[in-house]
């Protein structure tokens, strides 16, 4: 049971940056977006405002250290941080710089190339692009050199001697197995040895990563297809008279009880390629869009840890080894509403529940919890 290693999402976006001062006004971090949110409708949980670490700056080690802490504390194994590259071009890399150059904090680590374009409705589309994506075979070639510092440390995530690495978007490689080929000898070139490619089923699923050179797929926790299929499953009539949401708000969002998010994630069938598992404690994105919104309602530590529960001992029945990887989205997507760093309303729960799921594997209780029906 202990070979399970649970990896938690990491957004970096905490620390200002000129790109962001010259787009939403100077000093803005992600805080700003968090504090500035309201409910759309009765009960609704808005905004999310930290407890134990507070509104802190990621330039500073000490908030690193703490976010370490606990993490070890509660049983995660390692963090997976987002990584912004555009041809050449770095952002939001300064607190993962820092934790490579200083050798602190001691978790282990990986990273997720977060390959979308920025746009000023924070959906990585094709309009209002702020920064966007132009890919290349040359550039494939730059951006895999890039990271061989990070690839070498001690503490980077492997699976059989090779590093994770995540592409969060292979949809928009132009020739992705072309692009695993180059990184994959680069690699080996300089000593590292082949890599480890998994592919994010953030829009696209049952796509198997092998047609496309990579080794695995990870689940996204909310995807996009359980959200959309989910909501109008239910439909408003439904919502209206269970939950009292306005009309108003669940047409212009997408609204998903979450017991009904995690039943629906769950049970789905596993693929003949290997796919790790991925559960979130909670989602609700609409700190960041005022309209078209996914929201999820009614998320407990109850829920999640038997969802948690579920995923892990699954986990521990079809994989072995170093592939016993399991994702949680994440450890502080906190204007996302999707994190396990402690809250006003909750403290620490959901991080207790992280650490029971993961010590106890799945019990028969929560098991029908997550396939049965809400509590």
């Amino acid at each position: 049971m202990n070979d399970l290693r649970a990896i938690a999402f990491y957004l970096p976006q905490y620390h200002p940056i000129p790109e962001n001062d010259e787009w939403w006004g100077k000093g803005f971090t992600e805080w700003r977006n968090v504090a500035k949110a309201r409910p759309l409708f009765p009960g609704h949980y808005q905004p999310h405002l930290p407890a134990d670490l507070g509104f802190y700056d990621l330039r500073l080690p000490e908030a690193r250290e703490e976010q370490a802490n606990l993490a070890r504390q509660y049983g995660i194994h390692g963090f997976c941080y987002y990584h912004y590259w555009f041809n050449g071009r770095r952002v939001l890399e300064r607190p993962f710089n820092d934790v490579l150059a200083s050798g602190k904090p001691g978790l282990p680590f990986c990273l997720c190339w977060a390959n979308e374009n920025w746009t000023r409705a924070w959906d990585g589309g094709e309009k209002n692009i702020l920064l966007g994506q132009n890919y290349s075979h040359e550039d494939d070639l730059e951006h895999i050199n890039s990271l061989m510092p990070a690839f070498r440390d001690p503490r980077y995530i492997r699976v059989n001697g090779k590093p994770v690495f995540l592409v969060y978007r292979t949809g928009l490689l132009p020739d992705p197995k072309r692009t695993a080929e180059i990184w994959r000898e680069a690699a080996i070139r300089s000593g590292i040895g082949d890599l480890y490619l998994v592919r994010v089923e953030r829009f696209a699923r049952d796509i198997d990563p092998a047609s496309i050179g990579f080794d695995a797929a990870v689940e996204f926790a909310p995807d996009a297809d359980g959200m959309t299929k989910r909501r109008f499953h239910n439909g408003w009539s439904g919502f209206l008279g269970k939950f009292g949401i306005a009309k108003r708000a669940y047409a212009q969002n997408r609204i998903v009880d979450y017991n009904d998010l995690a039943q629906s994630m769950a049970s789905r069938p596993l693929p003949e390629f290997k796919r790790f598992r991925c559960v979130t404690p909670m989602w609700d994105n609409s700190a960041r869009r005022k309209q078209h919104a996914w929201i999820t309602i009614n998320s407990t530590p109850t829920l999640y840890q038997g969802w948690l529960e579920k995923m892990a001992t699954q986990t521990r029945e079809h994989f072995q080894g170093d592939e016993q990887l399991l994702f949680i989205n994440a450890w502080n997507e906190w204007a996302e509403g999707n994190h396990l760093e402690p809250d006003l309303k909750w403290g620490r729960a959901y991080l207790e529940a992280t650490r029971v799921a993961l010590a106890a594997g799945c019990s028969q209780e929560h098991l029908t919890q997550v396939d049965g029906g809400a509590l």
